[in-house]
């Protein structure tokens, strides 16, 4: 009967044209070799190796032979490979909920180091802060990228584990050669007519920011539109027609627009990686690093 170590000796045979450097790379003896290989020779009743003093090399019927079980054996190394990566990490297919802006800031280039490191699939289900909480509760996803405020924190407790990535000041995000623009410090307090494009989650982080702000300040806000698409947010800003609260990181600087800081306290935004507390998979904890890493390089990019 055939085995797969008969076929590793074939094909070192033919790699290292000699039975005692064919046993050196395969770590063996070579009487260990030559069993092998006779008993290969007797199942499939024929020579597959001549052997001269100038070397060992295979018969043409052992190089046939080889050529078709090379694929099989590279097809079987990386299914074993497969197999041992997702046993160490834990996992099969990772599941991350995040929420679109930031999000997509630091899961893509996450998610490929985490590739290098295992062959672990990960799929990301797009949600807001708080239906990711809710699906990590009831195990839908592994993890989960969420942002609140840190005075105001909507997400604590001891059902949670929160690493924080980033921790960033709100600022206003205006047109570049609009008039708000001309100011370095904002007052909200003369911003009554100013339009604002805000999340579509009412209980969204920027969300409660302004409202507290507005009606401290004894006005309702003016909304222009409700959208969570960085690309029409940053759209609609740099053509002038509204003001946004966002962050340095978010910003994405294709587009004509600048942040202002205000007169009143805005407040961070904390964007944290959150899991269950107890075991998790290892994938989960090594996706952690990476983020840490990626976000800690969008920061300083951000800052220079």
């Amino acid at each position: 009967m055939m085995n797969l170590q008969q076929f590793r000796v074939l094909l070192a045979i033919r790699d290292e044209g000699s039975l005692n450097r064919a046993a050196e790379v395969l770590e063996h003896g070579v009487p260990t070799v030559t069993h092998h290989l006779r008993t290969l020779e007797s199942h499939l009743r024929i020579r597959l190796v001549d052997r001269a003093r100038n070397g060992t090399r295979l018969t043409p019927l052992g190089e046939s032979f080889a050529e078709e079980i090379e694929p099989v054996l590279a097809r079987i190394d990386r299914a074993e490979q497969l197999v041992t990566a997702q046993r160490d990490a834990g996992v099969v297919s990772l599941r991350i909920g995040s929420f679109s802006s930031i999000g997509s800031r630091l899961l893509p280039a996450a998610i490929a180091g985490l590739q290098q490191r295992t062959s672990v699939r990960v799929e990301v289900v797009e949600a807001e802060p708080s239906e990711v909480v809710r699906m990590l509760h009831g195990g839908e996803v592994h993890a989960g990228l969420i942002y609140d405020i840190p005075e105001l924190p909507e997400f604590a407790g001891p059902e949670l584990r929160l690493r924080t990535l980033l921790d960033e000041p709100y600022r206003v995000m205006v047109a570049r050669d609009g008039e708000l623009a001309g100011q370095e410090v904002l007052d909200f307090g003369t911003m009554s007519e100013v339009d604002w494009v805000c999340s579509r989650n009412e209980s969204d982080a920027s969300v409660r920011v302004l409202r507290r702000i507005s009606r401290g300040l004894g006005y309702e806000l003016r909304e222009l539109m409700r959208s969570d698409d960085l690309y029409m947010i940053h759209g609609l800003v740099a053509e002038g027609l509204g003001c946004a609260l966002t962050t340095e990181v978010a910003v994405d600087t294709d587009f004509d627009v600048v942040l202002r800081s205000a007169k009143q306290d805005l407040g961070q935004r904390r964007v944290s990686f959150v899991t269950r507390p107890g075991p998790n998979p290892a994938a989960v904890g090594w996706l952690g690093e990476i983020l840490g890493s990626v976000a800690a390089r969008l920061e300083a990019a951000s800052a220079g």
